[in-house]
């Protein structure tokens, strides 16, 4: 008799996992409650490579344990005869191994594809970071040769011998292809107030105070101010059009200070357009600062900071 209730126990515990990896995801968890519960017991364990998967209330008492194969073991407590039980669950660990092992693979598919996802969000926003700054740079630099370029063309128009239109129109060509090929302006290989001075020392419009000891900064530095320079004298050249300009630069150990000041109409600080928050968006994330001072009939002034 007694033999025969351990094979229907064994019996009904074979049942009760069959029934699991039929109609549910054997987890390891699902399959230590299908035993436990298939024998009647208040806890069981099963251990699987050193993992134990646990079910049940905490109980008092002694556990019954039997080896299923060289690294699993069945516990059940109250305690009571497991061997034709631990005979008929034989495959069970594999099943388990198999349950985790297809999880695991779940997990890393999971995993990378939240990394593709990612991969792309990042691609499309340095794609997009790319698409602003090639826009920045067409409008702070191209953009000031085009406009010294327009006032050279009005010129022409009335005095033709005076005009010197074909080297503005390779400077302002020159400037195109660099922008585009997404290059350092190569005057910045001479320094920034080289490069200053060799775009803005032919305008007779603009003085240039630029420190002769200025130290070198960071590519990303010198390049903002540049064109923050250059955009803000384009702007003087087109609002305050036959205004003097004065272009300062000066550097410390702190970082690099300049100012683009002119004594034209000046305009109402509510007034201002896309092109000065240009010159913010150039500096914010080199933790640089912009002021713009001015007012009607007193002129503006560009002043900002970067740090070294």
């Amino acid at each position: 008799m007694r033999q025969r209730d351990r094979e229907e126990r064994a019996d009904a515990v074979l049942a009760a996992v069959a029934r699991l990896v039929a109609d549910r995801a054997p987890r390891p968890a699902l399959v230590a409650e299908a035993i436990g519960a298939a024998l009647g017991a208040a806890e069981c364990e099963l251990v699987v490579d050193g993992v134990t998967h646990r079910w049940g209330a905490e109980s008092t008492g002694a556990w019954s344990r039997a080896r299923l194969d060289e690294h699993a073991e069945l516990r059940v407590r109250p305690a009571r005869r497991l061997g034709a039980v631990a005979d008929a669950l034989g495959p069970v660990p594999d099943l388990v191994r198999l349950a985790l092992s297809v999880d695991e693979l779940r997990r890393a598919g999971t995993e990378a594809a939240a990394e593709l996802a990612d991969t792309r969000w990042r691609a499309a926003a340095e794609m997009d970071t790319e698409r602003r700054r090639v826009e920045r740079d067409l409008h702070d630099g191209t953009q000031h040769h085009l406009v010294a370029l327009r006032l050279a063309v009005a010129l022409a128009e009335h005095d033709p011998a005076s005009a010197d239109l074909g080297p503005r129109l390779d400077a302002a060509e020159a400037t195109l292809v660099r922008t585009a090929a997404g290059v350092l302006p190569e005057p910045l290989a001479d320094g920034l107030a080289a490069a200053l001075g060799a775009e803005l020392g032919t305008h007779t419009d603009v003085r240039l105070d630029l420190a002769a000891d200025l130290p070198r900064y960071p590519a990303p530095v010198e390049t903002a101010v540049y064109f923050v320079c250059l955009e803000a004298v384009g702007n003087a050249h087109k609002h305050a059009v036959g205004a003097s300009i004065d272009v300062r630069l000066r550097g410390s150990a702190a970082g690099l200070s300049f100012s683009v000041s002119d004594n034209g109409p000046g305009f109402e600080p509510t007034a201002t357009g896309t092109g000065l928050a240009n010159l913010t968006t150039r500096l914010t994330p080199l933790g640089g600062t912009l002021r713009v001072d001015s007012a009607l009939g007193t002129g503006t002034t560009v002043e900002g900071f970067v740090p070294g």
